[in-house]
């Protein structure tokens, strides 16, 4: 085994996270460039090259693999640079995805900001209308085609969004997830009309590859999201990719998805990118979560940007998002789900005059570029770094390791012209409305999350993660009355260490309706082979796909999960099936019984109504390439009393507690030693994160490396 590299690109700060072939790890941080992504990314791999004690070339040389996850796409998406893309589907359908189902309008718009109708505009949309053309086709609900596709009618829309200037074509026909026939042979002609010698060679994105599922309006949105960063995509990771074997790389970069694994680049469908940085740092909150034994977990990742919400119950990622929104778009891929909001070190602190000159912080952010206004890089919003420097608990002169130097003046002056004036209150009383205001919204947040998912959040632990979670974690925890916070050594560059914990993996999916247990007989199903058909079909998909990959089918294990409800009922229900394959009504019993099971944690035991019918609606197989686990090396436990070499110069920090600025000890994190005990208040300072250790809250070093917060109950 040789180095592992794992990177997380942040709307802030890219974070790396490597592991050596002794097991030994480094971490390093640089501003995300979004000007230039490769920029900042090769930046951060000399920075670990360095730490490694070698140059670019060896280091590369000796890496077994790169994993990456990507902002590229949903840039793509936000700033509105994809390609010009034509849309073919069935004619009397091309104004499908302007039309929009019911508050579709409403997608992807902050809680806060969705309550203000009379400002809410629809998202531009990736396409036009002008762009969209209808053939004139038509397959049945069971897959029979009662209206032919005829070749002189697609070659009329061809040439008729070629005029146009398509770069790309997305076909999306009804029911063609349940026979694509005709959607191929449309791909057939446009790939015989511009063969891929020609300089015109254009992409063809089939809605029966990328998302074959029921659900007119998200297959067409889902393919025409996924054809629209396509492009932009390739070209950005054919360039980050020459890059890194130009530097001794030699293998093929891997892309995590959004589903928690990973693949090539070459075979990775671009619409699985999007929020690839907080399902790899949820998988990587599981995998720590084993060492320490705890199946229910809280993860968070308060970064510079957002703040990432997800949640581990009985030690399994077992939800995913039914229709996960990107950007404005209702999608249907099968994400694992994981909430973010905007609420980071870099979110601006504003007084919204229309409700009262109340103070909100975020959605909006600073980014990197200019950042908060104490980076001094032209930034003159005040924002939520602005606010705990000047209420102490940053070193100006230690952020980041001391790569950086924080400008106390500079946050004291946007706080005060844009927060404490408007206001009529101090720059330290608002300084700690801003805190206050930032910690109440994540930790109401991350209760709503837990408890709408019908968990108890007092049964759980949080591991808070990202730049800015250690820092706030005693603030936000007190909404959820938890008992433990664990903030593991790697929680400045969690998504990074999680990607390290993410294999190789797809998952497979397919709408398919079928009624297992009968309302009016009141018995199991005797159709065992279409069950069984369908599995076999996603399996033999799955199997060949990884083959390319690589691997040998003793080498991947599988997981099937179901999409379920009573009788007509709209809502789903997911389940882990207890089976791959049926052949008796035994099997059909068992999945019927955890279908029961888990709809009665969600909606209680009285919501249950098994007599009304059960229905499995949509199959997922996810298909994963069997390996251990890195081990995690354990230290020995040293005395409570932190040693004299951890202790830093202390510090006036303002604790409301006490009433007001209190010289506060610090100490250096690096310095501690496992098993050291800390009583709040107090500063611990690491490399690329700040504990702040509000009163009444215990600091206990572990041998992992990791911290433990307790509060001092009573």
């Amino acid at each position: 085994m040789g180095i592992s590299i794992n990177v997380d690109i942040g709307g802030t700060f890219t974070d790396f996270y490597a592991r050596g072939e002794d097991g030994k790890t480094k971490m390093t941080k640089t501003p995300s460039t979004h000007y230039d992504l490769s920029v900042g990314f090769m930046k951060g791999m000399r920075s670990l090259a360095r730490s490694f004690g070698t140059g670019l070339s060896e280091f590369l040389g000796e890496s077994d693999v790169v994993r990456y996850c990507t902002t590229v796409g949903t840039n793509a998406l936000i700033e509105r640079t994809g390609p010009k893309l034509g849309l073919i589907t069935t004619a009397g359908h091309e104004d499908a995805i302007f039309l929009g189902r019911a508050r579709s309008w409403a997608d992807g718009i902050d809680s806060a900001a969705n309550k203000d109708l009379a400002r809410i505009n629809k998202a531009e949309p990736l396409i036009q209308r002008g762009m969209v053309v209808g053939v004139r086709e038509r397959m049945d609900s069971f897959g029979n085609p009662i209206c032919p596709l005829h070749r002189d009618d697609i070659l009329v829309a061809l040439q008729e969004l070629v005029d146009k200037g398509a770069m790309g074509f997305v076909v999306c026909l009804l029911w063609s997830f349940v026979n694509p026939a005709h959607e191929q042979m449309i791909k057939q002609v446009i790939e015989e009309e511009y063969p891929e010698d020609y300089l015109g060679s254009l992409p063809v994105i089939l809605s029966s590859d990328v998302s074959p599922k029921s659900g007119e309006y998200t297959r067409f949105i889902t393919t025409l999201v996924n054809g629209y960063i396509h492009g932009v995509m390739a070209d950005e990771l054919n360039k980050l990719g020459a890059e890194l074997r130009d530097g001794g790389y030699k293998r093929p970069l891997m892309l995590v998805h959004n589903t928690g694994g990973m693949k090539k680049v070459s075979r990775t469908r671009a619409v699985l990118t999007h929020n690839a940085g907080p399902v790899a740092g949820l998988h990587g909150a599981l995998t720590l979560g084993r060492e320490y034994g705890h199946e229910n977990i809280i993860f968070t990742d308060m970064g510079g940007t957002s703040f990432d919400i997800g949640v581990i119950s009985g030690g399994r990622l077992r939800t995913y998002d039914f229709i996960p929104v990107i950007d404005r778009w209702r999608t249907n891929i099968p994400a694992i789900e994981v909430k973010s909001i905007g609420a980071g070190g870099g979110s601006i602190a504003w007084v919204n005059k229309l409700m009262g000159d109340a103070l909100e912080v975020g959605p909006q952010s600073a980014g990197s570029m200019p950042g908060p206004a104490c980076y001094d890089l032209g930034g003159e919003e005040p924002t939520v770094t602005d606010a705990d420097l000047v209420l102490g608990y940053l070193n100006p002169e230690n952020y980041l390791g001391g790569q950086m130097l924080l400008d106390e003046e500079l946050s004291a002056k946007a706080i005060k012209s844009k927060i404490a004036d408007p206001l009529g209150i101090d720059v330290v009383e608002a300084a700690r409305r801003i805190r206050a205001v930032v910690d109440a919204r994540m930790g109401q947040e991350v209760f709503n999350e837990v408890a709408l998912k019908g968990h108890d959040p007092r049964d759980f632990v949080i591991f808070a993660c990202g730049g800015a979670g250690a820092t706030h974690a005693c603030g936000f925890a007190p909404y959820l009355q938890v008992d433990k916070i664990v903030v593991s050594a790697h929680s400045p560059v969690f998504g990074a260490f999680g990607a390290s914990t993410v294999n190789t993996q797809q998952v497979w999916d397919k709408s398919r309706t079928m009624k297992i247990f009968f309302y009016a007989e009141q018995c199991y199903s005797q159709d065992y082979e279409g069950f069984n058909n369908v599995v076999e079909e996603l399996k033999e998909l799955a199997v060949n796909d990884l083959k390319l990959e690589g691997y040998s089918l003793d080498q991947i294990g599988f997981r099937l999960e179901l999409d379920m409800r009573y009788g007509m009922q709209y809502n789903l229900t997911k389940i882990i099936s207890p089976h791959l394959k049926v052949t008796g009504p035994e099997e059909y019993k068992d999945i019927c019984d955890r279908f029961t099971e888990e709809y009665s944690a969600i909606y209680t035991p009285e919501a249950t109504f098994p007599m009304g019918g059960v229905n499995v609606e949509c199959f997922y197989l996810t298909a994963y390439v069997l390996a251990e686990p890195e081990p995690m090396d354990r230290m020995p436990l040293a005395g409570e009393t932190p040693p004299e070499a951890a202790v830093r110069e202390p510090r006036k920090a303002f604790w409301s507690e006490l009433g007001g600025f209190k010289e506060t000890l610090v100490y250096d994190f690096d310095r501690l030693e496992p098993g050291n005990s800390i009583e709040g208040p107090a500063l611990i300072e690491a490399p690329d994160t700040t504990y702040v250790l509000e009163p009444g809250w215990n600091f206990k070093k572990d041998g992992l490396g990791s911290a433990v917060l307790r509060p001092n109950r009573d």
